[in-house]
């Protein structure tokens, strides 16, 4: 033994020697098979071989090495790792070719710890500009978003037959079938509860009749399309933003674009063509049962279901019904568009798709509420 020696057979196929040279390097010798079961025994000895040495030179002798997985490859830049940090020297020496071209892949800068110094409290103004240049940043994202995907819009309805159909129907069933019995559940109680709340002031001047007129022009112009959105933000939004940042994380998105398939038109159009199929028939079932809450109500009231009936088509037109339908599909987009966007823009780790589901159903439903009060705006001056 020449210096400190320490053998250690941990099990058949991996061992280590370690040895000083007269320069006081230290050499390490690695020999077998460096697979997972292996590394996992060796990675405890070698780290602490290395705080108890702490050499200025360490060099790793690969030579005996004739296996090496995904496991070993990050033991060995674990090693250099740590020499990289403590500043001290690191060489590799007699590594397999084919190995060294994997090792190399990994570089060990990458996984220096780096404490991150905590920020300090700034001014307001520090504060108030930071927002804005982050509130700037997310409208040019969604500018230039807006702009790709309605190219992208234009391309499918040019050639139809490129749009992946088979998607298109399967995101479908997911964003409406599955989502018809909690806005089945949701409408019918608004209907409910708004007739109740309405019944108490209109029965002060023996109108309560009127319910039904009040119940089926909010319905169809207000709450049925705004209800929908709204669910739709929260269930299929928050979806298309999980499932699209979770492909980034995973470099699916990198690999289609190393295909050559663009990611927006490839996954996001099919998700927006399902949401605009989806939302006007939920929006009509929505109607359906916010009209069916409101007339239980009147039925408990003594009124008959027909008067109910004709009190309603008294009451709205197809305009009301057309125009609820309208905003529905803008609200669709919205959805689909916001989901899609946040899910495209998902950091690393983990946590950031949680963060892109979470800040795609808030800004989705701002969006939906702002389209709603501008298209409320629109209808007021066009007289409808």
């Amino acid at each position: 033994m020449k210096g400190s020696e320490d053998r250690h057979s941990l099990n058949a196929t991996a061992n280590f020697d370690s040895h000083r040279r007269p320069d006081g390097g230290l050499v390490l010798s690695l020999t077998g098979h460096l697979d997972a079961a292996a590394t996992a025994r060796l990675w405890q000895p070698l780290v602490a071989l290395l705080e108890r040495e702490t050499p200025g030179m360490l060099v790793v002798d690969a030579n005996g090495v004739d296996f090496c997985d995904g496991a070993g490859l990050g033991l060995l830049t674990e090693l250099a790792r740590r020499q990289q940090v403590a500043e001290r020297q690191y060489t590799m020496e007699g590594l397999r070719p084919e190995l060294a071209h994997l090792l190399q892949m990994f570089d060990p800068g990458d996984y220096l710890e780096v404490s991150t110094p905590r920020a300090e409290p700034c001014c307001l103004l520090e504060d108030t500009g930071r927002a804005a240049f982050q509130a700037w940043q997310g409208l040019m994202d969604m500018v230039r978003f807006t702009g790709e995907l309605t190219l992208a819009l234009m391309g499918a309805a040019r050639k139809p037959r490129r749009i992946r159909w088979s998607d298109v129907w399967l995101t479908t069933e997911k964003a409406g079938v599955n989502a018809l019995p909690i806005i089945a559940l949701i409408s019918f109680l608004v209907g409910l509860i708004m007739a109740f709340q309405a019944a108490i002031p209109m029965r002060q001047f023996g109108v309560e009749i009127y319910v039904a007129n009040l119940i089926a022009l909010s319905m169809l112009r207000e709450m049925g399309p705004l209800m929908t959105a709204i669910i739709l933000a929260g269930r299929s939004g928050s979806a298309f933003a999980a499932e699209l940042g979770t492909m980034k994380i995973n470099e699916e998105l990198d690999a289609l674009t190393t295909m050559g398939l663009a990611p927006v038109p490839f996954l996001v159009v099919t998700r927006v063509l399902a949401a605009v199929i989806v939302a006007p028939l939920l929006t009509l079932f929505a109607n359906l049962l916010g009209l069916a809450g409101g007339a239980v109500v009147l039925l408990t009231l003594g009124y008959p279901l027909v008067t109910y009936l004709k009190q309603v088509q008294a009451a709205v037109t197809f305009v009301d019904l057309a125009g609820g339908l309208t905003k529905t599909l803008v609200f669709a987009l919205i959805v689909a568009g916001v989901g899609c966007l946040f899910g495209l823009k998902t950091g690393p780790g983990a946590s950031a798709v949680g963060d892109a589901a979470t800040r795609a159903v808030v800004a989705g439903i701002i969006l939906i509420v702002v389209a709603d009060g501008l298209f409320a705006i629109l209808f007021y001056y066009l007289g409808l």
